[in-house]
């Protein structure tokens, strides 16, 4: 009865982060002018992604995403509702981060919770559910040619490793795996909508410095040339 209640709220966790991570990418390619085609991979592209790489790494073959049609409905449902319906989403301040920032905290604990299912020890399913959190992120950037968020210096995949770390430590000391479930998808949308609202940012590397080069000395004319 445990395993099927866990496994039925892992489907829900996934097709959550699924939608919300395909408004996401459907969003960003009407930004971008995309055709409807453009639009729908996008959408599926960037809720897929990071699900797809947590099941490849763990062994859960085939990613739930390509097994299923489930994954494939709720992407072209997203993108469809998006494309045809955009000004009601546009209504959302900044939609494309808040439904960024709600899908992260959506992956990062269910692909937590899969991993500690699959048996990898607590720093590596962490480390697997901030990957899942940010691969869609990742895959949505790349497809527009832009530098990821997650690499940008925002609090993006520290978000998702805290929202990880509360899903392992909740299993490490027995708590019920919903509240911890809910408590670390919770945190982690908080530090990342506080991140995008305050403008909290990690340090940035400083530009090098571009070396001097000494100015050329003028040469006196000694009238010895011919």
């Amino acid at each position: 009865m445990k395993e099927h209640w866990m496994g039925t709220l892992l489907l829900a966790l996934d097709l959550s982060g699924t939608f919300v991570f395909a408004l996401s990418g459907a969003t960003a390619g009407i930004k971008k002018r995309l055709d409807l085609f453009g639009v729908l991979v996008l959408s599926f592209a960037a809720g897929n992604a990071g699900g797809i790489a947590r099941d490849v790494l763990i062994g859960a073959v085939p990613p739930a995403a390509l097994a299923t049609w489930y994954y494939l409905a709720v992407s072209l449902l997203a993108g469809v509702v998006t494309f045809w319906r955009p000004a009601g989403i546009d209504r959302l301040r900044n939609p494309v981060l808040l439904f960024d920032a709600a899908g992260l905290g959506l992956f990062a604990v269910a692909g937590t919770q899969k991993a500690l299912n699959f048996g990898l020890n607590p720093v590596m399913a962490a480390l697997l559910g901030m990957l899942t959190g940010i691969g869609g992120g990742m895959t949505r950037d790349l497809f527009l040619t832009e530098v990821p968020i997650v690499l940008r210096a925002d609090i993006y995949a520290l978000a998702a490793l805290a929202g990880a770390a509360v899903v392992v430590i909740g299993s490490a000391v027995r708590l019920p795996a919903t509240a911890v479930t809910i408590a670390g998808a919770a945190l982690c949308f908080a530090l990342r909508y506080l991140a995008m609202c305050r403008g909290w940012r990690l340090p940035v590397a400083d530009d090098p410095q571009p070396p001097k080069t000494p100015a050329p000395k003028d040469r006196k004319d000694d009238g010895g040339s011919l």
